[in-house]
C-alpha cells in the first residue's frame, strides 16, 4: 500500500507539472501579439502555480482538509485537459484527463498516514517521531 500511495505522489506531481505547461501551453497560442502571448502564459503559470500552493499542495497555505487536495487537484488537472482539447491535441487530454481522474481517485481511496499532510511530515508529527 505504501508503494502504490508514494508511485502515486510521482504520479501527481507529473500531472502538476503538466498542468503547468498545459496552462502556459494555451496561454501563448492565443491569438494576439507575442508580447501579449508571452504575459499571458507566464500569468497564467504563475495564477495556477500560486492556486495550488495556496489550496491543493500538501503544505498549502490554506489547507481544506482531505477532500481539498483531490477535488481541487482534480479540477486543476480537468481544466488542463480541457484546455489541451481547446487546441485539438485531444488524444492527449483525454489520455492526461483519465490519469488524472485515476490518480485522484487512489488519492482519495488511500489512507493518509498517520501523522503526515498529504504524507509529509510537519513539525508536529516529527517531534511525536
Amino acid at each position: 500500500m505504501e508503494a502504490l500511495r508514494v508511485l502515486n505522489l510521482g504520479v501527481r506531481f507529473v500531472l502538476e507539472l503538466c498542468a503547468l505547461a498545459a496552462f502556459g501551453y494555451w496561454a501563448a497560442t492565443i491569438p494576439a501579439a507575442m508580447t501579449m502571448r508571452i504575459i499571458a502564459a507566464s500569468s497564467a503559470v504563475i495564477a495556477v502555480g500560486l492556486f495550488w500552493g495556496a489550496f491543493v499542495s500538501p503544505k498549502a497555505r490554506f489547507p481544506s482538509g482531505r477532500f481539498g487536495p483531490v477535488v481541487l487537484g482534480l479540477l486543476v488537472f480537468l481544466g488542463a485537459a480541457a484546455l489541451l482539447w481547446r487546441r485539438h491535441h485531444t488524444s492527449l487530454a483525454a489520455a492526461y484527463a483519465v490519469v488524472a481522474v485515476v490518480s485522484s481517485a487512489v488519492l482519495f481511496a488511500l489512507p493518509q498516514t498517520s501523522g503526515s499532510r498529504g504524507g509529509m511530515l510537519t513539525r508536529a508529527s516529527a517531534h511525536r517521531l
